[in-house]
């Protein structure tokens, strides 16, 4: 069944056209000048008011996102870099940490920094800065899709492979990103990855509700106790907030949702049963106005140790695989 872009099915729509990159394309990019001088960037335009970059130079990670003109995503102070940018040690993660809409973290630790058995790893891990080979830019009249391989790897350490694939149905508003990591290594690797989904203003404004159905919901810390009853309410930036950061272990349907009905607005988020934790990130500062939901394949915040140390560790055997999914929806009125 064919799609709808503008008003007009896609195949009344490419009767009407000299090329569908008219109304669905992704266009290419190389940035020429700062911090992310050299790196690639590709522009997803998918003909239902969806647009958003995918960064092969930071894990096939989705940056900047805007439904019918309007952005989704938060975007940091640091910008997007290409790789030599990054600093792995302690939490120079946050001195790169461009925002946009989707953020890997893993492949074998996130949350704080690590230096234990299995090594020295930053925090929320390496995955994100690593270059892609991206393998397929494709676009039909169903669907686009970009797929490639990111490898976590060193000598004597993890050899980690990443394969993903995000596609978009033409017409819609939507896209998924399906994943799945593979032990290419001699012996048992320690694996975490979460799914950094990071959502900004104006779609986060005062006003806006957070809709996570859970089964049971734990605080990080004293300030997220301190703002528990609060937890799904989004007020006006305030200088000098605190980050409150909320675990979830999700209902079945493993789904989030943010509704902004002042603008027309409901994002949501849904997320494979082997995400089996949702971390709730509220930060309503000036400058840090966002909120990420992030899905999670251990509900183990403080980071690999404590993962290991509370038997939250999950790990991969040599060639096993592991299968992740996450898809995100805009509704526009």
């Amino acid at each position: 069944m064919s799609a709808d872009v503008y008003g007009s099915s896609v195949d009344e729509a490419l009767l009407r056209v000299g090329t569908i990159d008219q109304f669905a394309r992704v266009d290419r990019f190389v940035e020429d000048d700062g911090p992310a001088r050299g790196a690639r960037r590709f522009r997803v335009v998918n003909g239902g008011g969806l647009e958003f970059d995918v960064h092969p130079d930071r894990a096939l990670d989705i940056g900047a996102a805007t439904i019918n003109g309007i952005p989704l995503a938060w975007l940091s102070s640091t910008g997007f870099t290409r790789p030599e940018a990054r600093e792995p040690e302690g939490r120079g993660w946050l001195r790169n940490f461009a925002g946009g809409l989707v953020t890997t973290c893993g492949l074998d630790n996130f949350g704080p920094p690590v230096d234990d058995e299995d090594g020295v790893s930053g925090m929320h891990g390496r995955i994100g800065s690593i270059s892609a080979r991206v393998s397929e830019v494709t676009v039909t009249p169903e669907l686009i899709t970009i797929a490639g391989e990111v490898r976590q790897a060193a000598v004597f350490h993890e050899n980690l492979v990443l394969r993903r694939r995000i596609t978009s149905r033409v017409g819609s508003s939507s896209f998924k990103i399906e994943d799945t990591v593979t032990n290419e290594g001699e012996s048992a690797s320690p694996h975490m990855v979460l799914y950094h989904v990071n959502l900004g203003w104006p779609l986060l404004d005062a006003g806006a509700v957070i809709e996570i159905p859970s089964s049971s919901v734990e605080s990080r810390d004293a300030d997220a106790v301190a703002g528990f009853d609060q937890r799904a309410e989004i007020g006006e930036p305030v200088a000098g907030t605190c980050e409150q950061v909320y675990v979830h272990a999700p209902s079945a349907d493993r789904v989030a949702r943010v509704t902004n009905a002042a603008r027309g607005l409901t994002f949501t988020l849904r997320h494979s049963e082997t995400l089996p934790a949702l971390f709730q990130w509220k930060l309503t500062a000036t400058k840090h106005y966002v909120l990420g939901l992030e899905p999670a394949n251990t509900a183990e915040i403080q980071g690999r140790s404590a993962a290991r140390d509370n038997g939250r560790l999950p790990s991969l055997a040599p060639g096993e695989s592991r299968s992740y999914a996450i898809e995100i929806e805009v509704d526009a009125a």
